[in-house]
């Protein structure tokens, strides 16, 4: 591997990091430094929206602090291969979540699954031009 490509994927990494920090922080204007402005995200596997970021963000910043006051992503096995100024990179992620149970007290619910990304390199750095998550296990729901 050359240093070009140690860069790459360094880079692609940090994209998927700063991702999971801003849906875990609410830090919603963050996704701006995640995807092109015409990306396409598709959370429908998770019961979900699918659609541009300017569709997207408002759904989150209403939806994810109402249902999940706290979100802690972990994020591994980072497959990534990159083609010139394009990308594709699937993560694993485990995402528990408190919730309200209804009851006056919390429970836990947890997704798992991989989130697929294709990139492209900008001239901002690598940034998400769609994002699918794939839901592969669900807990507590």
């Amino acid at each position: 591997m050359d240093l070009q490509q140690i860069s790459d994927r360094l880079e692609i990494a940090d994209v998927l990091v700063r991702y999971t920090r801003a849906i875990d922080t609410d830090d919603w204007d963050r996704l701006d430094t995640v995807f092109t402005p015409d990306a396409v995200i598709d959370y429908t596997e998770s019961g979900g929206i699918s659609g541009d970021v300017a569709t997207v963000k408002p759904w989150l910043a209403e939806v994810l602090p109402a249902f999940f006051p706290k979100r802690m992503h972990t994020l591994g096995q980072l497959e990534t291969v990159v083609d010139g100024d394009t990308a594709t990179c699937s993560a694993y992620f485990h995402n528990p979540m408190p919730m309200d149970d209804g009851a006056g007290g919390e429970k836990i619910v947890e997704f798992g699954g991989i989130y697929h990304h294709e990139l492209v390199r900008t001239a901002q750095g690598w940034r998400s031009r769609r994002l699918h998550e794939q839901i592969v296990w669900k807990r507590g729901v």
